[in-house]
C-alpha cells in the first residue's frame, strides 16, 4: 500500500512514516518544515520528504492519505484530498487498526516526562527480553530510532493529550486503548486549543475510560489534578507513584533506591539527573512490572538507559562552555530542567546560561507569560528570543529577573551576547521544541571564533 504523510516531520507522525516503512508500506510525506533528529530519521529510512504541502506532492494518487495534527483547513493539500474524495485517516487511528489492534500497550500520558518514561519504559522491557514496539515522541538513544515495531505483544507509546486531527478533535490517546496507562501529571496547556485546566482533566478522563477492568493505571499520587481526573470515574486497578500507598524512589548518590508501600525493591543508578527523572523512572518501573518485568530486573536494565536525543544533551564543547540541547518548553519543564542540569554537575559546576525560545503555542500566545519568569530564577543569566509571532512582551512579562534577562528580537543579537556573556565553566542551556534557528551550532561556532 502507498501512503503519502501530511505533516511527516513532527515528532508523531515521523514515527507513524517508520512504522508504515518497516511494515512493508510505501511511504513519502510533506511538511513545511524539517529539523532533526525526525528529518534525519525520515532520510536514513530513504523516506521522500516533500517540502510545502502542494497538490502535486499527491499526484498520482496514493492508497491513503494520513493526516497530521498540524493540517488545517484552508491548507493546499488537504483541500484536494477533500475536492478529490482521496481516501484519508488520521495518523492515531491509523496506528489503532494497523499496529496497536490485539497487542498489550502500555500508554504513558501527562504534561511532562511522556518521552522520558517512554523511552525508559521500552527499554525495561526490551533489556528483560520482550522485544515491544514503540512509538516515542523523540528518540531514545538505546534505540536510535523513535518507532518500531517490535516482535513481542508489547507496546510503549507516548500518548499525547493534543487533539487528533482537523476532522477528529479528541484527543489522541484516546485511540491507543491501553492496558497500562501511566498518568505522570497534569497541568495547563495547550492553549490553542484547550480553554481551561478542567478541558483537559475531561480528555484525561476520557483516557481513563478506555483502561479494561482487568488493566492498570500507573498515577502519579502527589498531582491533585490527576487525583480530579480519578475521581470522575476509575474502572481499573490503580498503582500510584510518587506516593506512600505505592512506589517511591530516595535519592542515594548519583542513585536511588525504589520501594513499594514502603518495602524496599533496589538501587539503581541512572544518567538521567533530577527529581523528575527519578520520577519518571518509578513510573516505568511500575508499569513494566504490570508487563511482568520483576523491579529487580528492571532497576538493572534502568542502569543501562542512555537517555534521549534533545534531554539535556551536550551538544558541544568550546574553550571551557558548554552548549546542551532540551525540549523543554512550559514553565515546569524548565524549571526542572535547570534544577537536573544543576543536579548533575554540583555546586562547584559552574553558570547556567538559560537560552529560551517561547515557540509553542501556548508559549507564542502567552499562556504562560506569567509564570516563565519564576521558572527561570536559577539560571544565572536569561537570553530570551522574542520571536517575530510572539504575542506578548517579554520584556515586560520577565522583568523581574533584572539584569539577569537579555531579550533580543534578532537571533544573530542573542547568539553574540550569550557569546560574549559565557566564560570557562558555564553552561548554555538550549531550550525550545522546535530546532530554534539551529541557534546550538550557531553558539558552538561563535565560541570557536
Amino acid at each position: 500500500m502507498r501512503l503519502h504523510i501530511l505533516g511527516i516531520c513532527g515528532t508523531f507522525m515521523a514515527g507513524i512514516a517508520a512504522l508504515a516503512r518497516e511494515a512493508g508500506h510505501s511511504v513519502t510525506g510533506s511538511d513545511a518544515n524539517a529539523w532533526p533528529p525526525m528529518s534525519t530519521q525520515l532520510e536514513a529510512l530513504g523516506i521522500t520528504v516533500m517540502p510545502g504541502y502542494d497538490p502535486a506532492h499527491l499526484q498520482p494518487a496514493p492508497d491513503v492519505v494520513v493526516v497530521g495534527n498540524v493540517i488545517t483547513r484552508g491548507n493546499p493539500a488537504i483541500e484536494y484530498v477533500l475536492n478529490q474524495g482521496l481516501p484519508y485517516i488520521s495518523g492515531p487511528q491509523w496506528l489503532a487498526e494497523n499496529v496497536l489492534r490485539g497487542r498489550h500497550v502500555l500508554a504513558v500520558a501527562g504534561t511532562h516526562g511522556k518521552t522520558t518514561t517512554t523511552s525508559m519504559l521500552a527499554w525495561l522491557l526490551e533489556h528483560a527480553g520482550l522485544e515491544p514496539g514503540f512509538l516515542v515522541g523523540g528518540v531514545p538513544v538505546n534505540f536510535g530510532v523513535s518507532a518500531r515495531l517490535g516482535k513481542g505483544r508489547h507496546f510503549v507509546i507516548e500518548a499525547d493529550e493534543y487533539d487528533t486531527a482537523f476532522f477528529d478533535k479528541r484527543s489522541k490517546f484516546v485511540h491507543y486503548g491501553p492496558r497500562t496507562a501511566v498518568l505522570n501529571n497534569l497541568e495547563y496547556d495547550h492553549a490553542d486549543i484547550f480553554p481551561d485546566l478542567a478541558a483537559i482533566e475531561r480528555q484525561f478522563h476520557h483516557l481513563v475510560r478506555t483502561v479494561p477492568g482487568e488493566g492498570l493505571l500507573v498515577v502519579n499520587g502527589a498531582d491533585a489534578n490527576l487525583k480530579r481526573v480519578l475521581e470522575m470515574g476509575c474502572w481499573s486497578g490503580v498503582e500510584y507513584f510518587d506516593d506512600a500507598r505505592g512506589w517511591t524512589a530516595q535519592r542515594q548518590g548519583q542513585g536511588f533506591e525504589v520501594f513499594l508501600r514502603g518495602i524496599a525493591q533496589g538501587q539503581a543508578r541512572t544518567p538521567m539527573a533530577g527529581a523528575h527523572n527519578r520520577s519518571n523512572a518509578v513510573a516505568a518501573i511500575a508499569a513494566a512490572a504490570h508487563a511482568g518485568v520483576p523491579p529487580p530486573a528492571a532497576l538493572r536494565g534502568l542502569e543501562g538507559f542512555r537517555g534521549i536525543k534533545r534531554r539535556l544533551e551536550l551538544r558541544g564543547e568550546v574553550r571551557g562552555v558548554q552548549v546542551y540541547d532540551d525540549f523543554a518548553h512550559h514553565p515546569t519543564a524548565i524549571a526542572v530542567t535547570i534544577a537536573a542540569l544543576r543536579e548533575q554537575l554540583g555546586d562547584g559546576g559552574g553558570r547556567i546560561l538559560a537560552v529560551l525560545e517561547p515557540r509553542s503555542n501556548t508559549m507564542r500566545l502567552g499562556g504562560h507569560a506569567e509564570t516563565l519568569a519564576d521558572s527561570l530564577r536559577d539560571a544565572a543569566l536569561s537570553f530570551v528570543y522574542a520571536r517575530p509571532d510572539l504575542k506578548w512582551d517579554a520584556r515586560g512579562a520577565l522583568g523581574s529577573l533584572g539584569e539577569r534577562l537579555h531579550v533580543h528580537a534578532r537571533l544573530e543579537a542573542l547568539v553574540a551576547d550569550a557569546v560574549a556573556q559565557a566564560r570557562p565553566g558555564d553552561r548554555l542551556l538550549v531550550m525550545s521544541n522546535g530546532d530554534f534557528g539551529g541557534v546550538h551550532q550557531k553558539l558552538l561556532d561563535a565560541l570557536s571564533g
